[in-house]
């Protein structure tokens, strides 16, 4: 299945990335910024195609005014498996990121931007009701969608046992019964598991984490958005997990 990646963000990154397979580019003829000189070489580099056409030609072919001039025919997304992606954290600290039905795509390109940002080990989604890779999502995330190590398993429940098999403790976002962030330990092999937009960590999912997080709010609002919330507790593993780096550094 060929899909139409645009945007100069990820078809740049699905260049840099070299994951999957690119059959053509197509940037404007007659007209040059940096940007479309950068995909072009970088598309000489990896010998892909470079097919000059009209700006009418691209938005045809994207449907959208969101492609800066810049879009590419592309293979099909190439997903990593999840016993492949444990075993590359073999003797790490893992990071992961577990979406429980996160359905926007605009949400789950973001989520997917700030964990590649904040150095996760991988994300996974669920097979159904799910946004899914689309090019769209890669235009969300900035092209971090085309590096980033992205699992799909039908049974998430299924997920957390098998990682808490490899030694993962598994938290889940949830403002009513979480404990804050800020006093909660999330420098350990972990997994983040954040729900859906409108019901959150679904019962079950919930039932089989280890403890549950929440971020304190001050304002009198119904929560955060997901993408937000997940930024948030992301950056805060993060930071506790540098910081205890620099603590062991100086002993």
């Amino acid at each position: 299945m060929v899909e139409i990646l645009y945007g100069y963000h990820p078809v740049r990154e699905a260049l840099r990335a070299g994951k999957r397979e690119l059959l053509e580019i197509c940037l404007p003829k007659g007209k040059s910024s940096y940007r479309v000189e950068e995909v072009a070489s970088l598309a000489k580099e990896a010998h892909v195609s470079i097919n000059r056409v009209s700006m009418g030609r691209i938005e045809s072919m994207v449907a959208t005014d969101s492609h800066q001039g810049i879009c590419a025919s592309a293979g099909p997304y190439v997903w990593s498996d999840l016993s492949r992606l444990l075993k590359t954290v073999e003797g790490r600290t893992p990071f992961l990121l577990l979406l429980d039905h996160i359905v926007d795509p605009h949400n789950l390109g973001a989520l997917l931007r700030t964990a590649f940002c904040a150095g996760l080990d991988g994300v996974v989604i669920t097979k159904d009701r799910s946004a899914q890779p689309t090019p769209a999502v890669s235009k969300a995330s900035a092209g971090t969608m085309e590096h980033i190590s992205l699992t799909r398993v039908t049974n998430m429940v299924s997920t957390i046992r098998t990682l808490k098999e490899s030694g993962l403790w598994v938290a889940g976002l949830d403002k009513q019964t979480g404990q804050s962030i800020y006093t909660s330990d999330m420098t350990g092999p972990m997994a983040l598991v954040i729900g859906s937009e409108e019901k959150g960590i679904r019962p079950l999912v919930k039932k089989h984490c280890d403890l549950m997080v929440a971020i304190p709010q001050v304002g009198d609002v119904d929560s955060l958005n997901a993408s937000v919330a997940g930024g948030v507790v992301m950056y805060e593993t993060y930071r506790q997990r540098e910081l205890q780096d620099c603590n062991l550094g100086a002993d």
